[in-house]
This record gives C-alpha cells, structure tokens and sequence, in this order.
C-alpha cells in the first residue's frame, strides 16, 4: 500500500491535469490545484528549513571541515527569519538593506569569479584541432566582435553577419535542442503516469 497509493494518486492527477487544458469547463479545477500548490509549496518550505538547520548542526556537531561555514548559515537563516517577521519584507526594511547589502553584493562575487572559469573553458574549448572547432572559433570571433559597438562600427558586415549566426544556424540549433526536451519531458512523464518511472518513491520504488 506504501507504493501504491503514491502511484494511484500520480496516475489521477496525471490524468486530470493532463485534459484539463482540452476541457475548458475543468478551468475552476485548474484554480483549485493552484490553490493545493500554494499550500504544498509552504510545507515544502517547512521541510526544507528543517533538512537544511538538521545538516548543517550535525556538521557543527561532528566539527567536520568547513563547520564555521554551517555556523554562518544558521545565523544567516535565523536573522532573516527575525527580520523578516518583525519588520516585513518591504522595500526599506531591515530585511531589503540585508538582502541588498550582503545577498547580492555576494552573487555580483560569485559571478565574476565564473567570469574565470568560463573564459578558460572557451579557451579550451575554441582549440582549432580539427574543422569542427574551426567552425566554433570563427563563429565565436565573428559574434563578440559584432556584439561590441567598436567592432560593429571598425569591422564592415561584422554586425549583419553576427545577426546571421545567431537567426540561423545557432536559432536551428537552439529549436532542435528544445524539441529533444521536449521529447525527453513528454516521455518521462508517460513513464511516471504509468508508473514504469518510480524513482521518487522510497528504496526506488522497488
């Protein structure tokens, strides 16, 4: 019974949700599942915050390496929930100054730092070892000079043949990769509503 509920209760809702964009009358169900999500969603919050404060004071227990991190962690938690009960989330609370001050100053770090490595994966990846590459290098060198306004005003046709690649070939690309999620979503939810696919299930579903 542990699996087959689960699995009953996929199957129906599966279903339903699946021809509730072919029924128009079944708009008000749509709402209501809506509805059912909102309060899903905030129990997976609950869950969540417990799963991350239960791993992190066992790290701080256990003095494992990097626990000072874990200790950051529970006082970043616990001080935007304080902040956030007591003074709201509106633009010129406590909690926007902290968010604003220390949350994005901190992203704006992290993403210069991928600046690196994304420059010395191109790097290794624009290696001119074969035509393929080739290829991959002279249209890269064609779209950054094209994106800068010096090279679209110094190089002449830079600028058209940049948008060129990116309507065309790199567009056709872009559409058939979509198409083959498409494809794998579609299939892999097949598999869950008929249950061939349990994985989510606990042990695997075995």
């Amino acid at each position: 019974m542990r699996q087959k509920v689960p699995l009953a209760i996929c199957f129906i809702m599966g279903i339903v949700m699946l021809f509730q964009y072919f029924i128009p009358a079944m708009d008000t169900f749509n709402d209501l599942i809506t509805k059912w999500l909102l309060v899903v969603a905030g129990f997976v919050m609950c869950l969540g915050i417990y799963s991350l404060v239960r791993v992190h004071i066992l790290k701080i227990r256990r003095k494992v390496p990097g626990w000072g991190y874990s200790c950051i962690t529970i006082a970043g938690l616990i001080w935007m929930l304080t902040v956030g009960f007591i003074w709201g989330r509106n633009l010129g609370t406590l909690f926007q100054s902290t968010y604003f001050l220390i949350q994005v100053p901190i992203q704006s770090t992290m993403m210069s730092l991928l600046a690196f490595y994304v420059a010395s994966a191109a790097f290794r990846a624009f290696r001119m070892r074969n035509l393929e590459a080739g290829l991959l290098l002279a249209a890269a060198i064609i779209v950054m000079i094209g994106q800068v306004p010096v090279g679209a005003s110094y190089v002449p046709g830079v600028a058209w043949l940049k948008e060129w690649i990116l309507n065309n070939p790199n567009l056709a690309a872009k559409r058939g990769i979509v198409i083959g999620v498409g494809l794998g979503m579609l299939s892999t939810s097949i598999k869950i509503i008929l249950g061939i696919e349990r994985s989510y299930l606990s042990g695997g579903g075995k």
